[in-house]
């Protein structure tokens, strides 16, 4: 049986609990989105987009789903603790897939300024989900995204009216609790009307020792003169496997500061798709990844410069340890008739040991005559002549791969605008290489 039929029989059989238990706005789409999985789904590692990993491998386990929206019995307030030094938030938390409700959020935001669960806004204001929904994520071209938009019931809605400022960042802390393993299919909509400016930081973590498999897809809309700087850390364990898709579109003179650090994970696969479709915009890709023992980390990026005078950055940067392997493939797409277009493309990986895998694909294809344009991978090892150099002046030879790896992985840390936040990644980063469990102090769930 292929690995999306049991999917397929799920959704006809509980179709009526799934619609029940959401939104109009997203029950809209679902039956679309059935005929879109239905007709070609699960892809094989033969589709360029996903030959790095086996997404029929991934979803073939049966994993249990919350489709009856049973109450799961977590207070995050009280078991979770981590808090960035000197970082002042408004904190929010997702449980699996189900916005948390029971508390109020620290800190008042601007007046306007939503977020809330995507099913109660859906509920009760659809005007401000239906233009959006489903709109940037097509069900047609990529299965994953047709399954969540199958199944999702509930999620994150992000919305900052028209010159607004948030000036405290947005704190959203996804956490991952089940008794028996578990699906999760979540669902972020972030809307940034001209002239708005927000930050956003997702921290997802696992409370239980049970196997996860989570699919997320996140619709970011950018306006006129917006900016959105969107932080997202994985700090989860070697039982998780998720599937995040991550669709950005950004009009005239827009910017997005967009960051991707995995420290902790079982196999992750993060698919970001970004379209300029206005004049003047520039955004930042950035991603850190550490990987040790059998993880897997891939990360598939599309920047589509449908206009021209737009410029696009792209800086992911590997250190992979024992066994583990990881991936990148970046296509940047320049259009017809999209001049002045500037883009660099820079991946560049550490493998610290011979067993350690990086698959690296840069890509450019351009269909313009006027761009500045430049793209380059590497793949090597520790510097042999570095670490005796250290040696030679009584740095042992742990320490100095220590300070080597730091230094290679602190230009994606250093991008960051967040100062707080950065230090703070800086610290967790020296901890992972240091091979310590990365949990923030007083944290009840990472034990």
């Amino acid at each position: 049986m292929s690995s999306e039929k049991q999917y397929i029989d799920l959704y006809e059989q509980c179709r009526e609990m799934i619609c029940q238990h959401a939104a109009e706005v997203m029950n809209n789409v679902r039956e679309q989105a059935l005929e879109h999985l239905r007709s070609h789904g699960f892809p094989s590692k033969k589709v360029e987009r996903y030959k790095y990993t086996d997404i029929q491998q991934l979803f073939a386990p049966d994993y249990g789903l919350n489709l009856n929206r049973l109450e799961i019995p977590v207070n995050p307030y009280d078991a979770f603790r981590c808090d960035v030094p000197n970082l002042s938030t408004s904190l929010y938390f997702v449980v699996n897939d189900a916005f948390y409700t029971k508390s109020t959020p620290k800190g008042k935001l601007p007046e306007g300024v939503v977020i809330n669960s995507l099913r109660k806004v859906a509920h009760g204001n659809p005007e401000l989900i239906a233009p959006y929904y489903a709109t940037l994520a097509k069900t047609d071209d990529d299965s994953v995204t047709a399954l969540n938009t199958l199944l999702a019931q509930d999620g994150l809605f992000v919305y900052i009216p028209k010159n607004v400022v948030v000036d405290r960042a947005i704190q959203v802390i996804n956490i991952l609790r089940a008794d028996v393993d578990l699906m999760v299919n979540r669902r972020v909509l972030i809307i940034l009307e001209e002239g708005a400016e927000a930050k956003l930081l997702f921290c997802d973590h696992a409370a239980d020792d049970r196997k996860f498999l989570g699919t997320q897809v996140v619709e970011a809309f950018v306006g006129e003169n917006a900016s959105l700087d969107l932080y997202c850390l994985e700090e989860t364990h070697y039982k998780n496997v998720i599937v995040n898709n991550t669709y950005i579109e950004q009009k005239a003179n827009s910017r997005v500061n967009h960051n991707m650090i995995t420290l902790h994970n079982g196999i992750t696969r993060n698919r970001t798709d970004l379209l300029f479709c206005g004049e003047g915009a520039e955004c930042w890709l950035n991603g850190c990844v550490i990987s040790d023992k059998t993880q897997h980390v891939d990360n598939n990026t599309l920047i589509d410069h449908q206009v021209g005078h737009c410029t696009s950055h792209e800086l992911y940067k590997y250190v992979l340890d024992d066994e583990s392997t990881g991936a990148f493939a970046g296509r940047v797409l320049v259009r017809h008739g999209a001049q002045q277009t500037t883009s660099e493309e820079v991946n560049q990986n550490l493998c610290a040991t011979r067993k350690a895998r990086m698959f690296t694909q840069p890509m450019l294809e351009i269909y313009a005559d006027d761009v500045k344009c430049s793209h380059g991978s590497t793949v090597g090892q520790l510097n042999d002549a570095a670490l005796f150099y250290m040696q030679q002046r009584g740095i042992s030879r742990k320490e100095a791969r220590l300070l080597l790896q730091n230094a290679f992985v602190n230009e994606v840390i250093d991008k960051i605008q967040l100062l707080p936040l950065r230090d703070r990644l800086h610290y967790l980063v020296e901890k992972r290489f240091r091979g310590e469990l990365s949990k923030c102090e007083g944290c009840k769930l990472c034990k």
